[in-house]
C-alpha cells in the first residue's frame, strides 16, 4: 500500500494549526541551536537563559529563571554551572531573601550574549522575520500569551 502525506484540507482547522505551531517552533529552535553552537560554542538552552538574564538589569533569582524559561528547574541549575565555568553568569547570595542565589551576566557574558544575539536575529531573518509584517508578529505574540496565560488550564 502506498503512503501519503495528509493535506491541510485533510486536517482540521485545530490540528493544523497545532501542527504549524509544533513544526515552526522545532524547525527554527534547531536552526538557532545550530548556528549558535557553531559560532560561539553555546547551544540554545543556554542562550535562553542568557536572554532572561540580559534582558533584566537587576541580578534574577535563579528560581525566576526556572519559572521563566522552556527550561526544568534542573535544567536551569546545570546551565548555570555551565555558564558559571565558562566564566558568563556569577551567582551571588541574594540581598533579599537569604535563602535564594541572584545570578547575572558577567562583562564577559553580556559581550558573548550581544555576538550571539546578533547571529540568532540573522540566522531567524531569512526564514522568519523577513517573511511576517508587523501584523503577523503581534497575531504570532497575541496567540502566544493567550497559549502561555492558560498554560497551567
Amino acid at each position: 500500500m502506498a503512503t501519503r502525506k495528509l493535506t491541510p484540507a485533510e486536517m482540521s482547522e485545530a490540528d493544523h494549526a497545532f501542527y504549524g505551531l509544533v513544526w515552526a517552533g522545532t524547525v527554527l529552535t534547531e536552526r538557532v541551536d545550530r548556528a549558535l553552537t557553531k559560532a560561539h560554542d553555546l547551544p540554545v538552552s543556554w542562550f535562553e537563559v542568557m536572554l532572561w538574564l540580559a534582558s533584566s538589569d537587576q541580578p534574577v533569582a535563579a528560581s525566576v529563571l526556572g519559572n521563566s524559561t522552556m527550561l526544568s528547574r534542573s535544567q536551569v541549575s546545570r546551565v548555570l554551572d555551565a555558564l558559571q565555568a565558562r566564566g558568563l553568569v556569577s551567582r551571588t547570595p541574594s540581598t533579599r531573601d537569604a535563602r535564594s542565589i541572584e545570578v547575572a551576566l558577567t562583562p564577559e557574558g553580556r559581550r558573548l550574549f550581544e555576538d550571539a544575539d546578533a547571529t540568532r536575529r540573522a540566522c531567524l531573518a531569512p526564514v522568519f522575520t523577513d517573511l511576517l509584517d508587523q501584523a503577523d508578529l503581534e497575531a504570532l505574540g497575541a496567540v502566544w500569551r493567550k497559549l502561555k496565560a492558560n498554560k497551567d488550564a
